[in-house]
């Protein structure tokens, strides 16, 4: 997105779930969508929904993938990148005719719903590769690429496989899968030249400006320093714990863990709890939050020297971490958001959006949590 924007096109975005900020969900140029397009196109939704037979009614995420057509088309974007909710087969955000398909990565995530192997998690993410139309991924899983190569060449589909890159790229975002994610951005780019022309400089330009948040982000309050991450499965813990060695290899970090209940906690934990002077074990503000009590033993079994205790709240576990000089928040992309509220990194929202905000946390199928 940071390069076709580098190269003078109308970008439109569409990510989950949410930080803070419903309208994060939906941005053109980075900027996101106005309140007062959400009140008009939500009561447009309200009509439609009114349409379909009693208990037919369309899910939340599928009525936020409709809204977030309705606004890009409205915007006239010249491209919009999408961000699929879960899987990619049975996903709302299927229904576009994509230029290309990228399947980043594949990892034991969502298994309730789309398999407990990497082979078929696989399958179901290759559910977004169209007839003819380019496709990329970076995994190196064996069992996951070969389901990606199989799908690719039912579809017709010319298939790139990058792998994890070695090579470093300028880039402001921190963990060594941000460097593949640069090169496979890079190669979708270079596919698809003819129709979206962008210069080797725009495309340097705009890797240098891209911004993440909530993934590896680092924030200074006073004399501490937060790294806050959305990690949320066993994998994404192992990347974290990888970005920890090449970046932070001489800090001994606090951490302040939080899940949603069906994410693998175990899994996470163990991965993590190793590195910890003090775990702090917090809810999750979502109605699919994991008791943070459940997972006191796997930490104490996989770092017994760590002080871990259980706080009532996010904002509890930070005040048990005041003197703390460097602290981890991850688990949970709703753990980083209300992180980043309190820390005062992102723009609290008004009274007027709360409802909005909320509107998307709880109990929904589709957000990667």
């Amino acid at each position: 997105e940071s390069v076709y924007r580098e190269a003078g096109l109308r970008t439109g975005l569409f990510t989950s779930p949410h930080l803070v900020s419903f309208r994060e969900r939906m941005q053109v140029n980075r900027e996101l969508i106005p309140e007062a397009t959400v009140a008009r196109l939500t009561a447009r939704l309200r009509e439609w929904m009114a349409t379909f037979p009693e208990g037919q009614t369309p899910t939340f995420f599928e009525m936020v993938v409709v809204m977030a057509l309705c606004h890009f088309a409205e915007q006239e974007c010249d491209i919009v990148l999408w961000e699929t909710g879960m899987g990619g087969r049975l996903d709302a955000t299927n229904i576009v005719t994509p230029l290309a398909s990228v399947i980043t990565n594949v990892g034991l995530d969502h298994t309730r719903w789309l398999g407990e192997s990497h082979a078929a998690i696989a399958r179901e993410k290759s559910g977004i590769i169209k007839p003819g139309t380019p496709a990329f991924t970076a995994t190196d899983h064996p069992d996951a690429l070969a389901a990606i190569r199989a799908a690719a060449k039912t579809h017709g589909a010319e298939l790139t496989a990058l792998g994890q890159a070695e090579e470093a790229t300028d880039l402001p975002l921190l963990g060594k899968h941000q460097q593949t994610n640069a090169r496979l951005a890079r190669a979708v780019v270079d596919r698809l030249q003819p129709q979206l022309p962008v210069s080797r400089e725009q495309v340097a330009a705009g890797l240098a400006k891209v911004h993440w948040p909530g993934r590896l982000q680092t924030v200074e309050v006073g004399e501490q320093v937060f790294l806050l991450d959305g990690a949320h499965n066993a994998e994404g813990a192992a990347i974290l714990r990888r970005a920890l060695a090449d970046h932070f290899s001489t800090r001994h970090p606090a951490f302040i863990l939080g899940m949603v209940d069906e994410k693998d906690g175990s899994g996470f934990c163990r991965e993590l709890a190793p590195l910890a002077k003090r775990l702090v074990l917090a809810p999750v503000r979502s109605g699919r939050s994991a008791d943070p009590a459940a997972f006191v033993p796997v930490c104490h079994e996989a770092n017994p020297e760590a002080a871990t205790v259980v706080a009532a709240s996010l904002g509890q576990a930070l005040e048990r971490c005041t003197d703390e000089p460097f602290v981890v928040v991850t688990g949970s992309f709703y753990l980083v958001g209300e992180a980043m509220e309190r820390l005062g990194v992102s723009p609290t929202p008004t009274e007027s959006e709360r409802l909005l905000n909320d509107w998307g946390a709880p109990g929904t199928l589709g957000q990667g949590g």
